[in-house]
């Protein structure tokens, strides 16, 4: 299959590793110069000269409604993998005739996340806390905090979309929310004007109460979610890779890449058991501006 991926940071080099390692033919749109891999300077060149039956959009945040419309006007009517979260702004449905489209939320192939959610199906769930942080200017030691995106709004960045993870598997698991209040915004001496910390309070259809804290800050990186349930607690630590439940600890060994691996295998296989489609995708969206309106007006939020 021939696959091509817009954009070369690190994360669309990552899905050109990945998806060449699975034999695919790959190709890149990128403004950078690039020796490894066939280049093209535009998606309508590569869509002309590379004709491709796959593409990843794997641009910055802020980019991605251009490129997806530029894919649109040009007819391509292939599959398409959006990194998350689609869009920087806003919710509106998708217009072109792509034959499958899905959002890259990985994290749901991840086996403890997997288990995690096995467990909690069957309990009878009161209230779920969940964090994640980390300390921005150690994401990449190599490169200047400041100048990736994650630093600039502008392009997309801020916690509350680049950790928009967690606001997507808490609703895979836990169902949509229905109300929502929060408080967030760049609080720390980061030399950035994106949010860095954001605390979320909601409910969903299944659970009553939901925290979720997002933050740039934690030198320690954390990525945890506790179930309280009526059968004991569940504790689900994508660090460790452990489920623990009163029964016991259980263990999962996850390589790198094994969560976009699998996310491509079932994308390309037509298997919609676990990827995020474009309704739950643009839903991450919908929340995202719930989030920052609580927040502006200290108020809860309706859906």
């Amino acid at each position: 299959m021939k696959v091509l991926i817009i954009g070369f940071g690190s994360i669309g080099r990552r899905h050109a590793d990945i998806l060449s390692e699975l034999g695919h033919l790959v190709a890149v749109v990128s403004r950078r110069m690039i020796d490894q891999r066939q280049r093209f300077e535009t998606i309508t060149a590569a869509l002309d000269a590379f004709a491709p039956d796959y593409v990843v959009v794997a641009s910055r945040t802020s980019e991605h409604r251009r490129d997806l419309a530029t894919l649109a006007e040009a007819g391509f009517n292939g599959m398409v993998m959006v990194e998350k979260p689609i869009y920087d702004q806003g919710s509106e449905p998708l217009v072109g005739g792509f034959s499958r489209t899905k959002v890259a939320f990985n994290l749901r192939f991840h086996p403890a996340i997997l288990r995690f959610r096995e467990i909690v199906r069957e309990r009878n769930v009161h209230a779920v806390t969940a964090y994640v942080g980390s300390y921005l200017p150690s994401w990449r030691p190599d490169s200047d905090y400041r100048q990736g995106y994650s630093a600039i709004r502008a392009q997309g960045g801020g916690v509350l979309r680049d950790l928009s993870h967690e606001l997507d598997y808490l609703t895979w698991m836990f169902g949509p929310w229905t109300r929502i209040t929060a408080i967030g915004g760049h609080f720390s001496k980061l030399e950035i004007d994106s949010d860095d910390v954001f605390s979320i309070l909601f409910e969903t259809e299944q659970v009553a109460a939901v925290s979720l804290n997002l933050n740039y800050l934690d030198t320690t990186t954390r990525r945890e979610v506790l179930a309280l349930t009526d059968s004991g607690s569940v504790r689900l630590d994508l660090i460790s890779g452990t489920v623990e439940t009163t029964e016991g600890i259980e263990s999962f060994t996850v390589a790198r890449n094994d969560t976009y691996r699998a996310q491509h295998l079932a994308m390309l296989a037509g298997d919609e058991e676990i990827t995020c489609d474009l309704t739950e995708g643009l839903g991450t969206m919908v929340m995202i501006d719930a989030v920052e309106r609580a927040s502006q007006t200290g108020t809860w939020v309706t859906r």
